[in-house]
């Protein structure tokens, strides 16, 4: 399976925004060891987030759901 089988058009709802787009940022951010992906480096993830100047409840809520979609990505990836 390559990357173009999963490409499709989908909506984006606007309150998720700026999950997907932090998501994307650390595209390249994810921790491996000998048995593969185990998540991405929250180091990196932290900082990315220390920089946007949310307020406590918009930091935990965009934590959460970038936490939801590492979740769901490291399902995908381990389903293959």
């Amino acid at each position: 399976m390559s990357a173009s089988d999963y490409e499709r058009d989908v909506p984006l709802w606007p309150e998720n925004v700026q999950a997907v787009a932090l998501f994307s940022r650390l595209s390249s951010q994810w921790r491996a060891g000998a048995l593969g992906v185990v998540g991405l480096d929250y180091n990196v993830l932290f900082h990315e987030m220390d920089r946007m100047d949310l307020e406590r409840d918009e930091y935990d809520r965009l934590f959460e759901d970038i936490r939801t979609m590492e979740a769901a990505a490291l399902e995908e990836m381990r389903r293959e």
